[in-house]
């Protein structure tokens, strides 16, 4: 682990001589300044943790600094010491920003603890910072990969609902992506930093899911022992994804139905009515509307739900975007498990796009971590492929073969990209001499290698 940088602020040189020695001893790298002045330029040069500084300097005392620190710097620790300390200046100094106060004389051990509490919770606020990088990057409508023209109107739907309280149904086989774009629809809206609760009604019994979902007071049942928090008082002000929902008995049916239109529900035995801000985001498999024909799904809750609604398109209907997820999943994996695999050969590309994918994203993914795993390869080869998937993908017939008719544009889309890489590849990445074997020009070139993710692998 890297040492933390400690800046030392204090015009008395034995002083801070002193204290910086104590640190050093703890193992810091202590950085000493004489004053405000020489303070504000070591903010740059030496990007300290954290300040100590005297809260008595001539020219700029330690207020002064520590207003300074705050506007340049608003997320950097500052302790002031002080040895005539009042009540006016302690509050001034927590006022202004101050992480804490400490009077003289100086108590190494207690100086120690206030410097190391000070440091954990700015690691802890840098986690939370990086946390919230990630998530950005995972959840982002870029986090959801695909250029299939169905792709592109859920990216703009999404966009246009998030925001909203509006209620919406995921629709879609399973493995095709339903929870990630509930996610998405929560950490793109105002509810982002409250809670996202998700249930997969289908995991659960009957007897069990309106506990789950609504809570329960205690003796209501056998084995009720305590009153319990249900998923709907666990997401106020959240978002609840609701995957399945096609498993929600009749009685849950209705107790929904009052919680999308009214917002309250009792918890089962209980006579107390809760209310909650909710977003609520519902996904199933089946065909709702059918469901609703056949008499196992509520009318009247369908209409209730079905207000936005988002068709996830099967990957095998998505082809073009296959080699977009399958690159996409190997980079992930690869980074995850530390290993240095720069892409896929075309034999493989051509397999996944010939095999059926029947757990669509899903599978894909597993597919790819398998392969990054097990294989002793820079680059992918069908022979890192589970040998059940490349016979069924060989089996496959070819659009042509089947006598499948695609959009001419996107039927193109994979044999250009894969002339373009081969290309690229071939002239170790130089973009001026594969522009000029493909006979295009360096601002086509670069326009397709933008839209084919090859900008940062050559």
């Amino acid at each position: 682990m890297a040492k933390h940088t400690l800046l030392v602020v204090d015009d008395d040189a034995l002083i801070r001589r002193s204290l910086g020695a104590v640190l050093r001893l703890e193992g810091y790298d202590v950085v000493e300044a004489s004053g405000g002045g020489d303070a504000l330029a070591a903010l740059e040069s030496a990007k300290p943790d954290l300040v100590i500084t005297d809260f008595n300097m001539p020219e700029i005392d330690g207020l002064q600094l520590l207003r300074e620190i705050r506007a340049r710097k608003p997320d950097l620790p500052v302790i002031l010491v002080t040895g005539y300390g009042t009540v006016e200046q302690a509050v001034d100094a927590m006022r202004s920003g101050a992480y804490d106060y400490v009077t003289k004389p100086i108590i190494d051990e207690e100086m120690k603890m206030v410097i190391r509490r000070a440091l954990e919770e700015r690691s802890l606020r840098d986690e939370n910072s990086e946390l919230r990088k990630r998530l950005d990057m995972r959840y982002s409508y870029d986090s959801i990969i695909g250029r299939d023209h169905r792709m592109q109107r859920i990216y703009d739907t999404i966009e246009s609902v998030a925001p909203t309280r509006a209620t919406v149904l995921v629709t879609g086989e399973s493995g095709t992506g339903k929870t990630l774009i509930a996610r998405a629809l929560h950490h793109n809206s105002t509810r982002r930093d409250q809670p996202f609760v998700e249930v997969n009604c289908g995991a659960l019994p009957e007897t069990l899911l309106e506990s789950e979902l609504f809570g329960h007071k205690r003796g209501s049942f056998t084995g009720a022992h305590a009153d319990k928090l249900g998923k709907f008082a666990a997401a106020d002000k959240g978002t609840i994804f609701l995957d399945e929902i096609n498993n929600a008995s009749p009685l849950l049916q209705m107790k929904l139905l009052r919680i999308l239109q009214d917002k309250e529900f009792e918890p089962v035995g209980g006579n107390e009515t809760k209310r909650v801000d909710v977003r609520v985001v519902l996904a199933t498999n089946l065909d709702l509307a059918k469901e609703v024909d056949a008499g196992t799904f509520r009318r009247d809750l369908y209409y209730r739900i079905n207000v936005v609604s988002i068709a996830m398109p099967p990957l095998r209907e998505r082809v073009s975007d296959i080699p977009l997820l399958a690159a996409h999943f190997l980079k992930q994996h690869a980074k995850e498990n530390e290993k240095r695999i720069t892409g896929l050969d075309d034999a493989i590309s051509d397999l996944l796009i010939r095999y059926p994918w029947p757990g669509n994203v899903r599978e894909l993914e597993n597919c790819m971590e398998r392969a990054v795993v097990l294989t002793r390869n820079v680059v992918l080869t069908p022979d890192d492929l589970p040998s059940v998937l490349r016979d069924e993908a060989e089996e496959q017939p070819t659009p042509l073969e089947s006598g499948a008719v695609v959009p001419l544009k996107r039927a193109l889309e994979d044999p250009e990209r894969r002339i373009i890489e081969h290309a690229l590849r071939m002239h170790e990445g130089n973009r001026q001499v594969t522009a000029r074997a493909l006979d295009i020009n360096r601002t086509t070139l670069f326009n397709k290698m933008r839209k084919y993710d090859l900008l940062e692998k050559y």
